[in-house]
Formats: C-alpha cells, structure tokens, sequence
C-alpha cells in the first residue's frame, strides 16, 4: 500500500464546527488538512497550494457544491467526497455524474470519512500513470482539437460542443494515449469506482464519442476496443 501520510486534505463547508473538528480529526491521523468555508475561499486556497483531496460539502450559502464540482472538473483532476445532508438518491447520482469519488450522509463518523478518503486515494494511487499533464490547457490529436474549458472539441470542418461525461472521458484518453484502460479504471479516471450503477455508461459515452470523432463509427480507428472490455486512444497527443 502506498504510504499516504502528510497528504493534503482540503475540507470545504460553511459550518465552522465540522471543519474544525474534521481539521482536528484529519490531522491526528498524519493528513494535512486545509479549511474554507464557501467557493470563493476553496478557489483561493486551489491557487495557492497542491491538493490531494476534497472534503466537499453539497448544501452551501451562494455557490452551492454541485456547482462547485462542476467548475472544479473543468480545471482539476482532484478527487472529491461530497458531504450531504441530504440522502436521497438524485443527490448521489447527481453527485456521482458530475465527478464526485464518493459521498456521506451527514452526521456521520469521522472515523468512516478517514476510510473513504484512504480508499479513494488508495484508488487514483493505482491509476496508471499520466503520459501527458492532467491540467493542460489544450490538447490536439488526429485532427482534434480540445478545449476543456470550454468543453469545444474542433477539427474537420466541425465545432462540437461535449457534455460532461464525454469530456471527462475524452479527458482520460487523452492523458494516456496508447495506454488500454478498462472500466473499472476509466470509471475512477472519470467518476469514481463507486459509480458502479453506471458500468454502462463507458460503453454509452465511448459510443457517442465515436460518433462525434470516427469518420466511420462502425469501423472506429480512433477509439479502439480491446478484448477483455478495454478501449485505448490510438493516437499521438500533443499537449497545448
């Protein structure tokens, strides 16, 4: 197991108490934790300092953490554990489909959130290794060009607008170029190992994606099936 002592924990919720305590807690079991208290403190601390983690909480004055996370997937590879009170379903899915790793129900033990967040470091730990940066502010391949910010995919006489989960998923093929991943780890590269109701939706977005790049979908040389329920991008990939 990799050693996961001294990683950097940022916990972002409007209640002082919890984020105290949970510094507290965090701390006690050899993480470093950072605190803030809404979006705009969570941005200045993201500018500042290298994050592992994020202790995100949903139900937040202004911008809540739904928005959060999705402004967060549009510039970061960090993984988050969402903090809700709410324990209804479309709160998980909705949480799960924009990127969250994780989640828990408040009030919860802190003790259970310490093992989430060693499971889900111990997960992008064994993620195959980056061959390009992660934060690359665009990327250009086999006449593509991607600007995740703007999620615009470009080239052959074509603008694409992406959706969320074709982003995250082009994302993750384009950071390992050649490299053949399977579900499972194109599930953690995208939404996280706990998504697991959502196995199916690779296929989909693989699908769509196809559609979107191949010149011919039904023959794709692109985005290539390997057997055993992996898929590769087969092309070389320059980083802008």
């Amino acid at each position: 197991m990799n050693d996961q002592s001294n990683r950097h924990v940022l916990v972002i919720d409007d209640h002082r108490e919890i984020r105290e305590a949970l510094r507290d807690f965090l701390q006690r079991n050899a993480l470093r934790v950072s605190l803030a208290a809404d979006a705009a403190q969570a941005r200045q601390v993201l500018e500042r300092q290298a994050i592992d983690l994020i202790v995100l909480d949903i139900m937040m004055p202004g911008e809540d953490g739904l928005s959060f996370c999705r402004w967060l997937r549009q510039t970061h590879r960090t993984p988050v554990i969402f903090l809700t009170a709410v324990a209804e379903e479309v709160d998980r899915v909705v949480g799960l489909e924009l990127g969250a790793d994780d989640y828990l129900v408040k009030p919860f033990n802190p003790r259970e959130l310490l093992a989430r967040i060693r499971a889900v470091l111990r997960r992008w730990d064994e993620l195959p290794p980056k061959r390009l940066p992660g934060n690359a502010g665009r990327f250009r391949f086999a006449g593509w060009e991607l600007d995740p910010a703007r999620r615009e995919l470009t080239g052959r006489r074509a603008r694409l607008t992406l959706s969320s989960g074709e982003l995250s998923l082009l994302l993750a093929f384009l950071t390992h170029p050649g490299t053949v991943l399977s579900r499972d780890e194109l599930l953690d590269l995208t939404r996280g190992r706990d998504a697991r109701a959502f196995d199916r939706s690779v296929d989909i977005q693989v699908s769509r994606l196809r559609r979107k790049m191949e010149v011919d979908a039904a023959d794709p040389a692109l985005i290539v099936t390997h057997r055993g329920g992996g898929y590769s991008l087969a092309a070389d990939v320059e980083a802008l």
